[in-house]
């Protein structure tokens, strides 16, 4: 049976029983607990699947492993040297470096490329000869998929680029790497880690603590606070428009999207709340993957604050080494002296900004309607760069301040408008669902559906409205106090002890008392699993 971070298996037996056997091995013997941890954890998904973690573990070993000797082979053959010779010599090492890097790199994305999108390519191959006449058709394969690939991928791939870069020197214990691909509560998930990010944390293995151990309960109750009563409910409503799309139109449509953006949001960050409260429990802080998004005022701000590391990994690993590329050497010379300082500064923005959202959208799936999303956010934040210069100037001009409500608040009220819209296409069940949804908003918009009953016939009750409408109110006002910086675990830790521990049984009686279980009731699966 899989160990989803919501299930009563992951819950009450499997991480209580790594807890406790952690808890009572040696320093040395609780790495090993949890490298077992990890991969018995994937197994429950993948089961022999897990060869290919091990596999990819021992790749980013064995490339920052020779990476290193490279350089240290480069450094002795070039000491003594005359200048010439000595830069010529590093040069050819660090050459060979890159070499290392770029095959670790094409195995690894190769290896996902072929199990994510072989027979996404193969179907739209087919529905090319189809369209011109042709008999011709590829017969799509049937292929098993690891766990979490996605999420490891990068994770894996960071290592060895900070390798290259010099950010990092190679790991010489197999364990610690295999650890730092292997911690089962990020394996599915995510957050996306770097090297420095958990490394050595994890590597440490600090004793249990009663402390450590109440921060993790309270963060993992609060991620299955915002997963089954929230985002669970919000599923149903979602999937009964999303599965039968055609038949609905104007404000329906609206309210999907805005669901549907909220479930994702309460799921998404819900499971990371899980996962770093799992982190917690062993005294390892997991990176944070979401910082109030629905506060931000534009759509660059907005992805500045969710899927954090996503964003951060693409930042390092993608946009930093297009931007010192040749290509954007080469436009910036010539754009200076031709074109001028701001369709030079837009062109090297769009070359930067196209491959990074290219990938995001390729990363989350082998469908036309993510490559959409991405390219979506492409053009969103293209015309926000575009427009920055007349933005300044009007509020230079008016003496408005940016900070103030009068200009925050219908920012934000914009940025909710480009968030629904996007996550409606992202949901939407390719390109073409999508701007069919889109144009349909714009289709007999009928306001009494959100009180005729339309809505109570989505499947959801109306005690399930209220305990989603009770969920997202909790939600919002937690988030409001995080943004004022009035609520974090040490705030939390400063209240009084009694109003401390109603807030902590409150929070745990919500989940108890409303989450959506029982009779009747089917889980819902993790969204970003799937990814």
């Amino acid at each position: 049976m899989a160990l989803a971070y919501h299930t009563e298996l992951y819950l009450f037996v499997f991480l209580p029983l790594v807890v406790l056997v952690y808890h009572f091995s040696s320093q040395k013997m609780r790495r090993a607990v949890l490298i077992l941890a990890g991969y018995m954890f994937f197994w429950s998904f993948s089961q022999w699947l897990v060869g290919y973690l091990i596999a990819v573990s021992g790749l980013v070993y064995g490339a920052g492993r020779w990476m290193e000797q490279l350089k240290e082979t480069g450094k002795t053959r070039s000491k003594g040297l005359p200048s010439k010779e000595r830069s010529a010599v590093k040069k050819q090492y660090k050459a060979k470096e890159k070499r290392v890097l770029i095959a670790g790199i094409v195995i690894l994305l190769g290896i996902l490329a072929y199990l994510k999108y072989c027979n996404f390519f193969i179907q739209n191959i087919n529905r090319i000869f189809a369209a011109s006449g042709s008999g011709f058709h590829l017969n799509p394969q049937n292929l098993l998929i690891p766990i979490g690939i996605s999420f490891y991928t990068l994770e894996a791939i960071g290592y060895m680029a900070d390798v290259y870069w010099g950010r990092i020197k190679a790991e010489h214990n197999f364990g610690k790497v295999a650890l730092f691909l292997g911690f089962f509560p990020q394996i599915m998930e995510g957050p996306i880690s770097s090297w420095n990010d958990t490394a050595d944390a994890l590597w440490e293995c600090r004793p249990v603590r009663s402390e450590n151990l109440t921060k993790g309960i309270i963060r993992i109750a609060w991620g299955l606070f915002k997963k089954i009563v929230v985002a669970d409910r919000l599923s149903v409503l979602v999937a009964a428009i999303y599965d039968d799309y055609t038949s609905y139109h104007g404000v329906m449509i609206v309210v999907v999207a805005i669901a549907y953006t909220l479930q994702l949001y309460m799921e998404f960050s819900g499971c990371m709340d899980i996962v770093i409260g799992s982190g917690n429990l062993f005294g390892v802080d997991l990176p944070e993957n979401f910082r109030q998004p629905f506060f931000a005022g534009n759509a660059s701000e907005f992805w500045r604050r969710w899927h954090i590391t996503l964003g951060a990994w693409l930042k390092a690993y993608v946009f930093y080494p297009v931007s010192v590329s040749g290509l954007v050497k080469k436009w910036n010379h010539f754009a200076r002296k031709h074109v001028g300082k701001y369709l030079t500064k837009m062109g090297i923005f769009a070359m930067t900004l196209f491959p990074v959202w290219m990938c995001n959208g390729l990363w989350h799936g082998a469908q036309w309607n993510y490559i959409l999303y991405g390219m979506y956010y492409f053009v969103i934040l293209l015309a926000g760069e575009a427009v920055a210069p007349v933005r300044e100037m009007v509020l230079e001009r008016f003496h408005l301040d940016c900070h103030a409500l009068y200009w925050r608040v219908p920012q934000i009220l914009k940025t909710w408008m480009i968030i629904f819209t996007g996550e409606m296409f992202f949901r939407a069940e390719g390109a073409a669902a999508g701007f069919h949804m889109f144009r349909s908003i714009f289709q007999g918009f009928e306001l009494q559906k959100l009180w005729d009953g339309t809505l109570l016939g989505m499947g959801l009750n109306a005690a399930d409205f209220a305990a989603v409408g009770f969920g997202i109110l909790i939600v919002a006002v937690a988030d409001i106090l995080k943004e004022r910086k009035l609520l974090n675990w040490d705030k939390l830790q400063e209240m009084k002890l009694p109003v401390r521990w109603i807030l902590y049984y409150g929070l745990i009686f919500a989940v108890l008392l409303l989450g959506a279980y029982g009779t009747g009731y089917q889980q819902v699966d993790l969204i970003y699993a799937g990814f």
